[in-house]
């Protein structure tokens, strides 16, 4: 049951106690107290209003891809942005600047991109949720991360609710990070609208083993594009329409853990660890690449090597039977049952390797 209404009068698009579970990937967790669809910035700062007026808190929820709802829902106000579309902004050359609606679904874009010949996100295709969140988790994949083409990132700051406008290097951009995601949610700018520099007949970009091996030396934007979406649907790494109708693995929020970025010092223990025991042969064996001073490691691999198989599965909730990197609700369960299977990875994995998995997902209300 929802808490006690507020004396602010309930805007009529408002509505109390909507589930969640249905608008998340995963289909677990609770119901919002109040929640609501917008579609333009005017609409999202009078709903904004409202919701301080009443004493609120408020939380966005985009495509429902990156999202982790609690079992018992989340508090104040959801916000869904809805508004869709895009526009040519500028065009300098072989560059051309693309203004995207937050709303807009990201693999709708990608292929509008492929589709004008314009490269720059060819890669990334696939990749299921909404344009506005890929800003605040630098999303990337097979060697292109959203930070490469993005100028600007146009949003409304939570605070004063004034529409405001930040530069590539004001989001502070790293891996899977970026400034946008490290602020706290009460102060978190809520993106509108993402501007993205792509290149006019520009090749495709060709940087991650497993797509080279894949492509033709002359593919094109749009075999790149198909190519990654067979190699995202043969991981079960794709929703419908792409994933084979009887793939057991849709109910994902695609990489449950990001791939840890360690010192290099833990990172040659881990090799050592890896010969000691026996899961290897080779220290080249064990998947990790260069990251200025650091090391990245391969989460996957540390997670099936911690014991947990693909497949592996408690009650409602297991791994992927195509990637360890994905947590899977074969239904019926609860978001505390995926979150227990998850730190057991997590302490098993910290326990085996020294390193410490961080999860992808947000949990709705809770997390920041």
């Amino acid at each position: 049951m929802s808490r006690a209404t507020p004396r602010a009068m309930l805007p009529a698009d408002v509505r109390r106690d909507e589930p969640l579970a249905p608008r998340t990937t995963l289909r677990l967790g609770g119901a919002a107290d109040h929640f609501v669809e917008v579609a333009d910035d005017a609409t999202l700062i009078d709903r904004l209003r409202w919701a301080k007026r009443a004493g609120h808190a408020v939380t966005i929820l985009g495509g429902g891809s990156n999202a982790i709802v609690p079992d018992e829902g989340v508090r104040g106000l959801v916000v869904r942005l809805v508004g869709s579309g895009s526009h040519v902004e500028r065009v300098d050359g072989d560059r051309v600047e693309v203004a995207v609606r937050a709303g807009t679904s990201w693999d709708d874009f990608v292929r509008h991109a492929v589709e004008e010949e314009l490269a720059g996100v060819e890669c990334l295709a696939g990749i299921p949720g909404a344009v506005g969140a890929t800003p605040i988790q630098n999303v990337g994949a097979y060697g292109q991360d959203v930070a490469e083409t993005i100028v600007k990132v146009r949003a409304v700051d939570p605070t004063t609710l004034e529409a405001i406008e930040l530069d590539a290097a004001t989001c502070g951009f790293a891996y899977r990070d970026s400034a946008l995601k490290r602020a706290p949610l009460d102060r978190r700018p809520i993106v509108t609208e993402v501007v993205f520099a792509l290149r006019r007949g520009g090749a495709a970009a060709r940087r991650y083993a497993e797509l080279e091996r894949a492509l033709a030396a002359d593919a094109s934007l749009a075999q790149t594009r198909d190519t990654v979406i067979a190699l995202r649907r043969n991981k079960s790494m794709v929703l419908p329409p792409y994933a084979a109708p009887d793939d057991p693995n849709v109910r994902s929020a695609g990489s449950f853990f990001t791939n840890p970025i360690v010192a290099r010092a833990i990172a040659e223990a881990v090799v050592g660890s890896a010969l000691r025991e026996g899961l290897v042969r080779d220290p080249n064996e064990v998947p990790r690449w260069p990251e200025g001073e650091r090391t990245k490691l391969a989460a996957g691999w540390l997670i099936e090597r911690a014991g947990f198989a693909r497949g592996h599965r408690v009650g409602t909730i297991g791994l992927s039977t195509a990637h360890a990197l994905a947590l899977v609700h074969h239904g019926g369960g609860t978001t505390h049952e995926l979150l227990a299977f998850a730190q057991t990875i997590v302490e098993t994995v910290q326990t085996r390797f020294g390193v410490t998995l961080e999860r992808e997902p947000r949990l709705l209300g809770v997390d920041g």
